[in-house]
C-alpha cells in the first residue's frame, strides 16, 4: 500500500525521464524513417480511458501506413504493415513515446494496458478494478501470454495485478518484459509472415470480436 500510494508514481516519473533520455536517439531516428516512408505523421494518437476511467490521449509510433483503395477505404492491415512496421512492433519501439504519457501522469510503466473507450460498458464489476490504477506500458497480462491468452484471462490478470501491487511484483514484471522484448517471445506470426495484431491496439483489435466474447 505504501509503495502504491507514495513511491510508484515518483519512481515511474524518474524511470520514464531516464528512459526518454536514453532512448531519444532511437525514437528520433524511427520518427524520421517513418515520416519519410509513410509520408504522413509518424505518430498514432488515440483516446483511451485511464485511472478512474479518465480519458487521455495515448501516444505511439505508427506501424502501418494509411494507404487506401480506389474507393477511399483503408487497405487491409497486412497490406499496410511494412517491414519497418513489423520490426518496430516486434521490438516494441512503437511503445516508447508512451514514456511521455508517464511523465504527464496518464500512465505507469507497469499496469493494465489501456483499452478503447467503447469497451467500457462491457466490463464486469470485478474487471472495473483495472481502472483503479494507472494503465501501463506493460503489465501482468502481457508477460503471461501476450497474444495467446483469452480476453477473460487478460482481464483477470489485470485485476490480479491490482490486488497484489507491490514493488517486488513490478520489478518482476519489468524484467520479464525486457526478456520477452529481446527474445520476441509470445509474438504470433500469421501466414503472411506478419506478427499477429496486438490485443490492445486500435490498429490490431476488432470490436465485433470483443462483443462476441462478452456475450458468451
Amino acid at each position: 500500500m505504501i509503495y502504491k500510494n507514495y513511491f510508484k508514481r515518483p519512481l515511474d516519473f524518474i524511470l520514464a525521464l531516464v528512459g526518454l533520455i536514453v532512448f531519444s536517439p532511437i525514437i528520433l531516428i524511427t520518427i524520421i524513417i517513418l515520416a519519410i516512408s509513410f509520408k504522413e505523421s509518424p505518430f498514432f494518437i488515440q483516446k483511451r480511458p485511464g485511472k478512474n476511467e479518465k480519458i487521455f490521449s495515448v501516444l505511439k509510433l505508427k506501424t502501418m501506413n494509411s494507404k487506401k483503395d480506389a474507393q477511399g477505404n483503408l487497405l487491409p492491415d497486412t497490406q499496410r504493415l511494412t517491414p519497418m512496421g513489423i520490426f518496430i512492433r516486434k521490438t516494441s519501439i512503437d511503445e516508447l513515446p508512451q514514456l511521455i504519457n508517464i511523465l504527464k501522469g496518464d500512465m505507469s510503466l507497469i499496469g493494465p494496458r489501456p483499452l478503447l473507450i467503447r469497451y467500457l460498458p462491457y466490463h464486469t464489476e470485478r474487471e472495473k478494478k483495472r481502472f483503479l490504477i494507472r494503465p501501463g506500458i506493460t503489465g501482468l497480462a502481457q508477460i503471461s501470454g501476450r497474444n495467446f491468452i483469452s480476453w477473460e484471462d487478460r482481464f483477470e490478470k489485470d485485476v490480479e495485478y491490482y490486488e497484489n501491487l507491490t514493488f517486488a511484483n513490478d520489478v518482476k514484471i519489468f524484467w520479464r518484459t525486457l526478456v520477452k522484448v529481446v527474445s520476441s517471445d509470445d509474438i504470433e506470426v500469421n501466414p503472411e509472415g506478419n506478427p499477429k495484431m496486438e490485443f490492445l491496439d486500435i490498429e490490431r483489435s476488432t470490436w465485433e470480436q470483443f462483443k462476441h466474447v462478452k456475450k458468451t
